[in-house]
């Protein structure tokens, strides 16, 4: 193998490419390159691999990772091991499917274009909101365009967001508010809920929207419906991140009076995938269709009366005037997309409540067995779904570096995101966890805390 790698011109090549072009060697193409922030030795990297011995490497890589195969895991917080039906992957793996990115041209994409209009119209039926957009990058990233469609409704630029909203969508909010502008003011929580009380005392009319969680951060649920009014009050909206699983017991946001509806729609036939792709959920209230980003699939009828899709709504700057767009996200993940519309079709109303019952049930079992152990206490008594915060009498990390040794990877550590909390672990049961798992990890931690 020579110094070039895998790149496939020869030597030969590289020399009529350089004459043709006047050059002498590939230095002279870094010229204009001030040669004082140019890099003029070798990358530290090790040297090339033959394929047979990269593979190798990569695989003993791969083996250090601890994946959901070798350890049972209670980590939650924002990404989720669910059940996957194998119907999902036969259908997303058909080509049609599998290959699409976004129809540019749309008139030549009717089974993709159909597919994603079902998945609207699946999300906002279990948002309880009027329409979805033909999704987004992730849960984080629709939350934050969210705020910014709140600001942009409103004309205001001051958004009040609840502190129980996981802080990586809180990081990524105040990414996006920088550079417009926009004022964020986070409310405390109390019991694990947001404090009504600040909340009262914090929307006024500069409030564009008010931003929470439901269930939040601590897998507690928030009484959104006041929540709802105190906004509506000073005419802000009210944007509510949600988890599509616990929807199935809860009722829908859009239903409570939430405006704006997002997720991480992960948790619907999406694989955990060590962190992405993974699917951005948003839906809103019809008043907010045009402020809405990415694409909406609509439904029309061609010039001879026959059923069809389009691309509708494309408020991007590839569309329309700059000035005028609503956002430069310019993708959609369409196969998370099907993804998440064939499990919500495989599933079905009763199948999306047995899944939420059986979360909710195993959650409280866990908590329940785990409150019995020395030193053990549950923060919160407000109610929950399937994530609850627990103190422990021992610093976190020391409990979770024991307990991955003994095969359980257990919760996501509390104390640098929420200080205030201590020694307090989040932990998170879902359906795929079994009775005998879960008394396992209760005698596994007596054992650690003894």
């Amino acid at each position: 193998m020579n110094r070039f790698g895998y790149i496939p011109h020869t030597d030969k090549d590289r020399q009529e490419m350089l004459q043709a072009l006047g050059l002498t060697d590939t230095e002279a193409l870094f010229s204009d390159i001030p040669s004082q922030i140019r890099l003029q030795e070798p990358l530290a990297v090790p040297p090339a691999m033959s394929e047979l011995a990269l593979g190798r490497h990569l695989e003993r890589l791969a083996n250090r990772n601890e994946h959901m195969g070798k350890v049972v895991s209670f980590l939650g917080a924002g990404a989720y091991e669910h059940y996957q039906p194998s119907v999902v992957d036969a259908i997303i793996s058909r080509s049609e499917f599998y290959t699409s990115y976004t129809p540019y041209q749309p008139e030549m994409s009717q089974g993709l274009l159909q597919a994603t209009f079902e998945y609207q119209t699946m999300i906002a039926e279990l948002t309880g909101t009027d329409l979805a957009n033909a999704s987004m990058y992730d849960g984080p990233t629709a939350f934050a365009e969210a705020g910014l469609v709140a600001c942009a409704h409103t004309k205001r630029n001051r958004l009040v967001v609840a502190d129980s909203v996981n802080p990586e969508y809180r990081h990524v909010l105040e990414s996006y508010a920088d550079g417009q502008g926009i004022e964020i003011v986070y409310l405390p929580q109390k019991n694990g809920r947001l404090d009504l009380a600040a909340l009262a005392d914090s929307v006024d009319e500069s409030t564009a929207g008010v931003m929470i969680q439901y269930p939040n951060f601590f897998g507690v649920i928030e009484d959104v419906r006041h929540i709802a009014d105190v906004a509506h009050q000073v005419s802000a909206l009210l944007v509510v991140n949600t988890y599509p699983i616990a929807l199935g017991l809860l009722e829908a946001p859009g239903r409570l009076g939430a405006d704006i509806v997002v997720a991480e729609g992960q948790s619907l036939g999406n694989s955990l995938s060590y962190g992405g792709p993974y699917l951005g959920i948003m839906a809103v209230k019809a008043p907010l269709m045009r402020k809405m980003p990415g694409r909406i699939v609509g439904e029309t009828t061609d010039n001879q009366g026959r059923r069809g899709f389009v691309l509708t709504l494309q408020a991007r700057e590839q569309h329309i005037r700059r000035e005028k767009a609503t956002s430069n996200i310019c993708s959609n993940q369409s196969l998370c997309a099907i993804a998440a519309t064939v499990f919500l079709s495989y599933m079905g109303k009763a199948g999306m409540r047995e899944l939420a019952e059986q979360n909710l049930h195993k959650a409280r079992y866990l908590q329940t067995r785990l409150c019995e152990l020395p030193g053990v206490e549950r923060v919160f008594s407000s109610p929950y779904f399937n994530e609850f915060v627990l103190h422990l009498p021992k610093p976190v990390a020391d409990v979770q570096d024991a307990l991955l040794e003994r095969g359980f990877l257990f919760g996501f550590d509390l104390s640098a995101a929420y200080p205030q909390l201590g020694d307090s672990v989040l932990v998170t049961v879902t359906e795929v966890r079994t009775r005998s798992e879960l008394d396992d990890l209760v005698a596994a931690l007596r054992e650690v805390l003894a």
